[in-house]
C-alpha cells in the first residue's frame, strides 16, 4: 500500500488536549513484541512508527515527557498528555530528540501504518499468529537490509544531528 498519499497525517490522546500531525510517512515502522513494550503498553507489542521529530509538528496542547526504563539502561522518553496520560511518542537514546517512534495507534487512522517489520519475536505472545508474508525478526535487524532507499537517504541527513547528540551527552 502506498501510504505516502495519505501524508500529512494527524493524531493525539483520547482527551484531544495533545494533537500533533505527522508531516510525511515515516522512515520505517516497527512491531515490537519485547518483553518491555508488552509491559509499557500492557499489550502484546508496540506499534511505533520511526519518523524524524522536525517532520513531527505539535498542533495542540504540550505533552509532559516522562523518562521511564528500557533494556538498554539508557531510559526512553514518552511523551505523553498531561491530562489523560496517553503516550504519543518516545525517544531512545540511540537517537535521542532527533527522532521520535510515535505509537501508531494514536493516530487518527492509524490503518495507514501497518507493521513494516516484527522485531524482538523471540519474546512474542506464543498465542500471536504473524502473517507468513511479515517480515521478522527475533531481536533487532539491520537497517540496510530492510529499509527502503529513501528511508535510508533520510536516516543518513539526519545521522551528523544523531552524532551531535551523542557526543553532547560524553561532554556532560
Amino acid at each position: 500500500m502506498n501510504t505516502s498519499a495519505h501524508f500529512p497525517a494527524e493524531g493525539g490522546c483520547d482527551c484531544g488536549q495533545v494533537r500533533y500531525r505527522l508531516e510525511t510517512h515515516p522512515l520505517f515502522v516497527h512491531c515490537c513484541h519485547c518483553r518491555w513494550c508488552q509491559r509499557e503498553t500492557g499489550a502484546s507489542f508496540a506499534l511505533n512508527a520511526m519518523i524524524e521529530a522536525d517532520r513531527v509538528s505539535l498542533l495542540s496542547g504540550e505533552a509532559v515527557i516522562i523518562n521511564t526504563p528500557s533494556a538498554s539502561g539508557k531510559g526512553q522518553l514518552i511523551a505523553r498528555c498531561p491530562k489523560c496520560l496517553v503516550a504519543l511518542w518516545s525517544s531512545y537514546a540511540g537517537s535521542g530528540p532527533i527522532m521520535r517512534f510515535v505509537r501508531v495507534g494514536t493516530l487518527d487512522n492509524p490503518d495507514l501504518l501497518p507493521p513494516d517489520i516484527h522485531i524482538f519475536t523471540a519474546s512474542k505472545q506464543p498465542w500471536l499468529q504473524l502473517a507468513d508474508d511479515a517480515p521478522t525478526v527475533s531481536e533487532y535487524y539491520d537497517r540496510k537490509q530492510y529499509w527502503p532507499p529513501e528511508s535510508q537517504a533520510r536516516y543518513q541527513a539526519i545521522l551528523p544531528d544523531i552524532r551531535a547528540y551523542k557526543a553532547g551527552l560524553k561532554d556532560q
